[in-house]
């Protein structure tokens, strides 16, 4: 579930996996619902959406990134 706080809309992993591609970068206004970007967990791409519309702030992971559930993975405002 997104937390949001002064430092905007926190994207979470519900996951672990691995960055497979991010389909945003920094600066791009996304909808709710967007594919923000996929990641690879039990050999299933699941795409990770925006949980509401806004502008991507930061995206704290790259292609290839191992991560895990509860990682931001990006910041939405």
């Amino acid at each position: 579930a997104p937390s949001s706080s002064g430092a905007g809309i926190q994207v979470e992993c519900p996951m672990p996996g691995k960055v497979l591609s991010i389909a945003v970068s920094v600066g791009q206004t996304v909808r709710a619902g967007e594919c923000l970007l996929v990641i690879e967990a039990m050999k299933m791409e699941n795409e990770i959406v925006a949980p509401e519309g806004g502008t991507v702030k930061q995206i704290l992971v790259s292609q290839g990134t191992a991560v895990d559930t509860g990682d931001i993975l990006a910041v939405l405002i």
